[in-house]
């Protein structure tokens, strides 16, 4: 195979997908994964490929390690803000009729776990995705960790336990949709009571606009905030924004105006997440507004 580029990158294509979703899954990017896959081949390039007696192997230690180098220096530099680096939305229609809970859930609840690894430390975050994910041997992670492998056993095991005190929020079920409902209609009929029966007292709400973060804490600010929100929307769709229920807006002319989406826990939204800023939401792959 070194005499032959075209069949190293033939055997390296077909790797690709593989160490792109390793690359995603420990990175929470997937600009940083493309990114990191692209280096594994540059560095294959370099490399003698016949001496390599299992390829897939050496592409994923090879991805690990940079990855790894990523993770790390998030982490030297924090000035590198989380925000930056979150999990792509992944917004879907919600309008499909029930019980068929959308096959598409299953990709945003994964993503919803990225955000919960970030709690993990570098060492961790690679063991678990590696091991638990991949199934890839505790013996070849601690190379790349420069551990043996009970220690590396030992790290994944403490990010298990981690990841399992800290799950992803359950998919939008019928009765978190209702009371997204309730609220939305309550907003738009100018229902002030009817608002803050759905509002948990100490609910937060989150707007990434475009001059930066704002937050409004509790029910009251809130409710008087989704009236003057609601005079402002021509049309809306109901979405699942990474498994949460959730609406797109859009203005007169058209144009998106926001994606919101909520949390909700025991019948009333504790959390309100809007993204209002337009770079944000050219980013984002959205359903289409409803026909008229």
């Amino acid at each position: 195979m070194a005499d032959r580029p075209d069949l190293v990158a033939e055997a390296f294509e077909a790797q690709r997908d593989r160490l792109r979703a390793v690359a995603y899954r420990v990175l929470g990017s997937h600009a940083d994964a493309e990114d990191v896959v692209q280096e594994a081949w540059l560095r294959l390039a370099r490399q003698d490929a016949a001496a390599i007696d299992n390829l897939a192997g050496w592409l994923t230690t090879v991805v690990g390690r940079i990855s790894l180098d990523v993770l790390r220096s998030r982490h030297t530099h924090p000035e590198a803000s989380y925000g930056d680096r979150l999990p792509e939305l992944v917004v879907t229609a919600d309008d499909a009729p029930e019980p068929a809970e959308h096959a598409a859930l299953a990709d945003s609840v994964g993503l919803a776990l990225l955000v919960v690894l970030d709690s993990l430390t570098p060492s961790e975050r690679l063991a678990f995705v590696l091991h638990d994910m991949f199934a890839v041997p505790f013996q070849e992670i601690g190379q790349i960790l420069g551990k043996s492998a009970d220690a590396t056993k030992m790290i994944a095991s403490r990010a298990r336990r981690k990841v399992r005190s800290t799950s992803p929020p359950p998919a939008a079920g019928r009765e978190q949709r209702a009371v997204v409902e309730a609220f939305r209609a309550a907003a738009f009929g100018g229902d002030f009571a009817a608002l803050l029966r759905v509002l948990d007292p100490d609910v937060r709400l989150t707007v990434a606009s475009p001059g930066g973060e704002i937050v409004v804490l509790g029910a009251t600010e809130v409710a008087s905030g989704a009236q003057m929100f609601a005079g402002t929307v021509a049309q809306q769709r109901a979405v699942l924004v990474n498994g949460r229920p959730g609406y797109v807006s859009w203005r007169m002319d058209g144009s998106v105006f926001s994606v919101i989406s909520f949390t909700v826990t025991d019948h009333r939204i504790t959390a309100i997440a809007i993204v209002s800023d337009p770079a944000q939401l050219a980013a984002l792959e959205l359903p289409d507004p409803p026909a008229h």
